[in-house]
């Protein structure tokens, strides 16, 4: 049958997976780094993907294709959400991973008198679930910082997170090397400055020599800084 689908022009996608994500039905893929539509029954051809595109890659065309089928929709999406289930149980898998972007949070957003505002610009913030490449790389000031500085520094919201994107990580707790992604995240995206937010323990050192390797790395001359938090809360 004739009927209206999306077309995913492979030259401007970017694989940034935000079309997957927005798209409920599953009819896209992220194959070999570019964005599919490999389920053409799954698309209701409402365009749910393309607001979410930032390259513009999805346009709407009219051709043969197969007929929306809502039951096989429905079907694979019961299967998804027992995987998911079944994930997170047996391997700690975290469906809240899915990317998102706290749009205008910096100029709608003010701290007043007892109520402190989240300078959070983004989801996932984990440097494991943050993919290498997301719209809101675009132009940003990168905050690489570890997880306890949130905790040992009273005021990290509004001195280091405000205005920029912030991805944390342990690489004691989580046993990994972050070089090569932080790397990929640095030499992919338009990062225009970066600020690496540590703890005064030994551990933290990891994450400071993967974000100045990744730095050397990537090729690029780009600002960045290394600020040491004390166990008691202090900047040394």
């Amino acid at each position: 049958m004739i009927r209206k689908i999306i077309r995913i022009d492979e030259e401007k996608c970017n694989g940034c997976g935000l079309c997957a994500t927005a798209c409920h039905e599953g009819a896209i893929d992220i194959i070999n780094g570019k964005a599919k539509l490999v389920r053409e029954n799954f698309c209701d051809g409402l365009g749910d993907c393309l607001p979410g595109c930032p390259t513009g890659a999805i346009t709407f065309e009219e051709r043969e294709a197969p007929a929306y089928d809502e039951r096989a929709v429905e079907k694979a999406k019961e299967r998804k959400n027992m995987n998911d289930e079944k994930h997170q149980h047996h391997a700690g898998g975290c469906p809240g991973s899915r990317v998102a972007q706290f749009t205008h949070r910096e100029e709608t957003s003010a701290p007043f008198a007892g109520h402190p505002v989240s300078r959070l610009s983004q989801w996932p913030c984990q440097i494991k679930l943050v993919p290498t490449q997301a719209p809101f790389f675009d132009g940003a000031k990168l905050l690489i910082a570890a997880d306890c500085t949130a905790y040992a520094y009273a005021n990290m919201h509004e001195e280091f997170m405000k205005g920029k994107v912030t991805i944390i990580g342990c690489p004691k707790l989580d046993d990994v090397d972050y070089t090569e992604k932080l790397t990929a995240i640095i030499r992919d995206n338009d990062i225009t400055g970066v600020t690496i937010v540590r703890m005064e323990v030994p551990c933290c050192g990891g994450l400071q020599r993967a974000a100045e390797t990744a730095l050397q790395n990537s090729g690029k001359f780009i600002p960045w800084q290394v600020v040491t938090i004390s166990r008691d809360g202090r900047i040394l």
